[in-house]
């Protein structure tokens, strides 16, 4: 049977999230049955597919991370309650796994990596998958000029300040979900574009790696 193949022998392990996810505190049915989909196990490495389904975040290389699977279910809710449907940019690709569960979530995704070794693995496996995500190579502070604007921006690395050029991409009655912070830790800020003004609110507290670029923090 092909690794991408149907009758994953991590079916269990993959319901046992899910339901931590609920005791959590996770209630979007939306997100669950995603998270309940989609085979995390498949944006890990093969000799570290045994921690696919433990609630921690887990190096992929490069210096990045995949956030535990509640950071990403957290985000996920909080775009989805507020728009649940439409065109979607995320910001820092990483594994794949945040924007393959946006692509089940019927969300027409659009993503951006800056680290090549990262993005030709995401792309990858979104081909093995046979998902039609749109991915670019770049400086995700930048955005995607030539496909904006967007009813969701989430970016997956912390930031000093919101990257003003993404804001300027978010569409109106758009969202924001992204980790707002220093070094030590970020709180999780979303931001909506009402009619010509910004409404931000902050939430819980997060750790992430750092967003990288010319409108987030500089490299190294």
């Amino acid at each position: 049977m092909s690794e991408y193949g149907n009758g994953s022998l991590y079916t269990e392990r993959r319901y046992e999230m899910v339901e931590q996810l609920k005791r959590y505190g996770i209630t979007n049915t939306r997100v669950l049955e995603a998270f309940l989909s989609v085979e995390r196990h498949l944006f890990f490495d093969h000799e570290n597919r045994d921690a696919a389904y433990d609630d921690c975040a887990f190096p992929i290389g490069c210096g990045q991370t995949i956030s535990q699977p509640y950071t990403v279910a957290y985000m996920t809710s909080m775009l989805s309650e507020r728009c649940p449907s439409g065109k979607v940019l995320e910001i820092g690709t990483g594994s794949g796994y945040q924007a393959a569960i946006l692509d089940y979530m019927g969300y027409s995704v659009y993503t951006v990596e800056r680290i090549p070794e990262l993005f030709r693995r995401s792309s990858a496996i979104f081909g093995a998958l046979d998902l039609k995500i749109h991915q670019r190579l770049g400086d995700g502070t930048l955005g995607w000029e030539d496909e904006a604007p967007f009813n969701g921006i989430i970016v997956t690395a912390g930031a000093p300040d919101p990257p003003p050029t993404l804001l300027e991409q978010l569409a109106e009655d758009g969202v924001m979900i992204i980790p707002i912070g220093g070094s030590a830790g970020q709180r999780m800020t979303v931001i909506t574009r009402d009619a010509d003004a910004l409404r931000h609110e902050g939430f819980h507290a997060f750790a992430f790696v750092p967003l990288i670029g010319r409108e987030g923090w500089r490299d190294g």
